[in-house]
């Protein structure tokens, strides 16, 4: 093991890190102690110690660019990581990193999760992180050596890589009908559905850039794909909010202000509340879940469920974020499995032509303007398809007469 940047050592053999002890002082739980806790084992988790504490004196990051590693057959999956100080921590000279592709909404056994830890001690530095942004089984630090025979000891153990590069990355869902009683679709069947049928795009990049689906079995969004995902698939439904009174009456003689706590945060202005009664205009619900979320007894979501489809979501790198748009308002629960294959054909048709390098969905739809991407994809435009009515709306509206001029 290499030593600290100043040359000093613990009494337990770990590196001098006055400044990443910092970070352990806050109320929260630090990556550091978990760090230093694999270091008691892990050659390589000792020397990451060391690395980072010259990061954060240096004020900069020692990791190169890490250029294209993976394992026979794959062309995402393993991250490529490099140390520009390579000679000072020997152990952290190849730290490549591994996306395992998760289980639907990360129902693991006891049994699975200690074979994907023995793997990893015995084939890299012992850290984990459960999980990535996309959702993948985070396998961090190991040589290029060790790459292949960490793969075939997952493949045997019932585990594929993940998606990394400019691939389809690893769906995501929420636990949907297993756990959640608002559940308007399986955002879990649809997610191993997805995921099984998009294997060759998973795991070889061929795209402008990357392309992530997650789904959410209600408008609560407890994946955040509305932020995150070139695709989000959001459940909702079509009908009417279902209203128990009796327990309407029970929350209100508990001491709910239903008028206050309730009706007043609708953003659709639609809920009255005249001290017995709750009425609900539902042709002005946004499906905003906040009443359900406040009286889960009494509200329930429509008997006509399904989802809403929507594009476009990404992080700032090139540009700026953007949120989804929707792109087909409601699609019902039975339906979204052949519908979304259909519409990703030709999403992916008309990407593979027009988009740039690095260049996401939502980006290009930007560029080349809605009118257009729908016209390529032949859908029509809606109403549910303008995100800020009278500002910037993507459509602009003709009628029958001025068409004829």
């Amino acid at each position: 093991m290499a030593d600290a940047p100043d040359g000093k050592k613990r009494a337990n053999g770990l590196p001098d890190t006055k400044l990443l002890d910092d970070l352990e002082k806050g109320p929260w739980p630090s990556f550091v102690t978990e760090i230093k806790s694999a270091a008691k084992s892990s050659e390589s988790a000792r020397d990451l110690l060391g690395q980072l504490e010259l990061s954060y004196e240096d004020r900069k990051s020692h990791w190169k660019h890490g250029g294209l590693v993976g394992v026979l057959g794959y062309g995402g999956g393993v991250i490529g990581r490099y140390s520009d100080v390579g000679d000072q921590f020997p152990n952290v000279a190849h730290f490549h990193t591994m996306r395992v592709n998760h289980p639907a909404a990360w129902f693991y056994t006891s049994d699975a999760l200690r074979t994907i830890c023995d793997v990893w001690e015995r084939r890299g530095s012992g850290l984990t992180n459960m999980h990535g942004s996309t959702g993948d089984i985070i396998l961090l630090g190991t040589t290029t050596d060790q790459l292949e025979p960490t793969f075939q000891e997952l493949t045997h153990a019932g585990f594929d890589l993940g998606g990394s590069g400019s691939a389809v990355r690893t769906p995501s869902s929420c636990v949907g009908m297993a756990r959640c009683e608002w559940a308007c679709y399986d955002s879990m069947k649809l997610c191993y559905d997805l995921t099984m049928h998009y294997q060759d795009e998973l795991h070889r990049p061929s795209f402008p850039y990357k392309f992530k689906f997650k789904f959410s079995a209600c408008p609560n969004d407890c994946v955040a794909s509305i932020a995150r995902a070139d695709m989000s698939v959001i459940g909702t439904w079509k009908d009417e909010i279902q209203i128990d009174e009796r327990e309407v009456a029970n929350y209100a003689a508990g001491g709910l202000d239903i008028a206050k706590d309730v009706c007043s945060h609708c953003p659709g202005k639609c809920m009255d509340w005249d001290g017995k009664k709750l009425s609900i205009e539902n042709h002005d619900c946004v499906r905003c879940m906040h009443c359900m979320n406040v009286m889960p007894k009494a509200l329930r979501p429509g008997k006509e469920r399904g989802a809403v489809i929507l594009l476009g979501a990404k992080a700032p790198i090139l540009q700026g974020a953007l949120l989804s748009s929707v792109l087909i308002p409601f699609v019902a629960a039975d339906e979204l499995f052949e519908t979304i294959k259909e519409l990703v054909s030709r999403i992916w048709d008309f990407w593979d032509e027009y988009g740039t390098n690095r260049e996401r969905i939502g980006e290009l739809i930007q560029r080349v303007g809605m009118p257009a991407f729908l016209d390529a994809i032949g859908l029509d435009p809606v109403p549910e398809m303008v995100s800020a009515p009278r500002d910037n709306p993507y459509i602009y509206y003709q009628t029958e007469k001025e068409g004829e001029q």
